[in-house]
């Protein structure tokens, strides 16, 4: 019994270790946004990195904000986040109806905003998990104000999946449409929005009957998003 006290300090070192990397583990992420501020820095996502690691690889072409066509942007915004601009990282409006939904018993439904899904493809894990968006609205608030939102949107369309291995809208207009990314159409664009939530079985460039109706009520509201994305264009 008197070793019992020498065992627990023997311990200590070992569990100071354990919750030392686990902090550094957290606040990695808050030191990497900072990081990515300039434009000159094109950051990668984890699932790219999940690619690598599995010696698949990867197609990504970085393209700067001012180079992708604003039917895509608007597209995107529209299908994705109407009030990017008007919020600043989550949209509070939309979590609390998603949290009383969970609490109620009723079907959730995503109430991500771009800056959010922006920092869990950069930092986290795709499965969906109260631990996920625990860590990933801090990060999004963070990433939000410390961004311009410009810098949100361009970091964003440079990560996001579209296909598997096809990284960044610059990769996917190619891919899907083979255009540069400056001459996506408003169609090319919508139908590549409403594909985001779903990729692999969402292909832009053959589009089932659902998701050209998706892509037309798209189309429609990108087309009367001008007082929508007044932090994006002058």
């Amino acid at each position: 019994m008197a070793d019992a006290p020498e065992c627990a300090r023997s311990g200590l070192p070992v569990v100071k270790k354990i919750a030392a990397v686990l902090l550094g583990l957290l606040l990695l992420p808050y030191l990497l946004i900072l990081l990515y501020r300039p434009s000159f820095i094109h950051p990668v996502s984890t699932l790219m990195l999940a690619d690598l690691f599995l010696l698949r690889g990867y197609d990504r072409e970085w393209v700067a904000f001012d180079d992708i066509s604003p039917n895509l942007v608007r597209a995107v915004m529209m299908s994705e986040d109407g009030q990017f601009c008007s919020h600043y990282g989550v949209d509070w409006g939309q979590m609390k109806e998603v949290v009383d939904d969970a609490l109620s018993g009723e079907a959730t439904r995503g109430a991500s905003t771009i800056p959010m899904q922006t920092v869990k493809n950069l930092f986290l894990w795709n499965s969906r998990s109260f631990v996920r968006k625990g860590l990933e609205v801090p990060l999004a608030v963070v990433a939000d104000y410390l961004w311009s939102k410009k810098r949100v949107m361009e970091i964003y369309l440079n990560i996001a999946e579209w296909g598997p291995g096809i990284y960044g809208i610059g990769a996917a207009a190619r891919h899907h449409f083979k255009v540069p990314a400056s001459k996506l159409s408003a169609r090319q664009s919508a139908l590549l929005a409403v594909s985001l939530p779903n990729p692999i079985d969402r292909v832009a460039s053959r589009p089932s009957g659902s998701m050209k109706r998706l892509a037309a009520v798209v189309d429609r509201r990108a087309k009367r998003s001008g007082a929508y994305i007044t932090c994006l264009y002058d």
